[in-house]
């Protein structure tokens, strides 16, 4: 059974106020995917899908990113992920959100998808070579002992 969340509710989960979630609700930038607002009286209904999204959009504000810009940055996702908004990569700092794509290509979102950089360095793979590096430069003492080893002489 999947959970709905209320807007009270979503809104203290992402910590943002009611007003704020009623704001982003009225004016289109995250809508309740459950249930929307029918007139006076009736209660939005958030999914957990639609708590990702909006915390993504807090944690974008709070990086000082402006609410123009967050807009810009999600019509883009949306148009480009679809559905997938929620699971996007985002690297979020210096007024910027750039999405990390599978093939390490980085895109400014909020500059509908300028590239930003080519290639991406991973540092896994840095220091896998650093470690292979070092073991072909000192190779583990049994190995070294076995090849410093005197042979013995033939016919001995």
């Amino acid at each position: 059974m999947t959970q709905n969340y209320s807007g009270k509710k979503a809104a203290e989960i992402v910590g943002i106020s009611y007003r704020q979630l009623d704001y982003w609700a009225r004016t289109d930038l995250i809508r309740p995917s459950v249930a929307d607002a029918a007139g006076s009286g009736s209660r939005r209904q958030y999914s957990y899908r639609d708590l990702l999204e909006l915390k993504v959009v807090k944690s974008m504000l709070d990086a000082g990113i402006k609410l123009e810009s967050v807009r810009t940055a999600f019509e883009y996702l949306r148009e480009n992920l679809g559905e997938d908004v929620a699971s996007a990569r985002l690297v979020i700092g210096g007024g910027r959100a750039v999405l990390v794509r599978d093939d390490a290509e980085l895109l400014d979102v909020i500059k509908s998808g300028q590239l930003v950089m080519t290639s991406l360095l991973s540092l896994d793979g840095v220091q896998a070579e650093i470690d292979a590096a070092v073991r072909e430069l000192n190779p583990p003492a049994t190995a070294v002992r076995t090849a410093a080893a005197p042979q013995a002489a033939p016919g001995s």
